[in-house]
């Protein structure tokens, strides 16, 4: 069950990068991906903070970080990430089922 959770959480995550926008843009820190993660229907707390430390540790660009907590709907979110942050994602959500489900069994 937390593993489809999980996917469903990743799979669906609202993105949209958010403009061009310059060096000026405060970073996307872990607590706030993770109130992103919960907002966007991952309920357990200690599985989102899992999840978010895992993305953060992945050395996801900024810009894919943002595109992560944006509001916006896309039906590929992976589409809206360069090929570098595509294969973090990637890697990132196989760490988060090893590390993060584990601790919310």
């Amino acid at each position: 069950m937390r593993n489809s959770l999980i996917a469903v959480a990743l799979l669906t995550l609202p993105v949209l990068v958010a403009g061009c926008g310059g060096d000026e843009a405060p970073a996307v820190t872990q607590a706030e991906l993770s109130k992103s993660l919960q907002d966007k229907g991952l309920k357990d707390t200690d599985l989102a903070d899992c999840a978010a430390r895992v993305f953060i540790d992945s050395g996801m660009s900024q810009d894919g970080l943002r595109v992560m907590v944006s509001n916006a709907q896309s039906d590929d979110p992976v589409k809206l990430l360069g090929e570098n942050d595509a294969a973090k994602v990637s890697a990132a959500q196989s760490k988060i089922a090893a590390e993060c489900v584990r601790m919310g069994s």
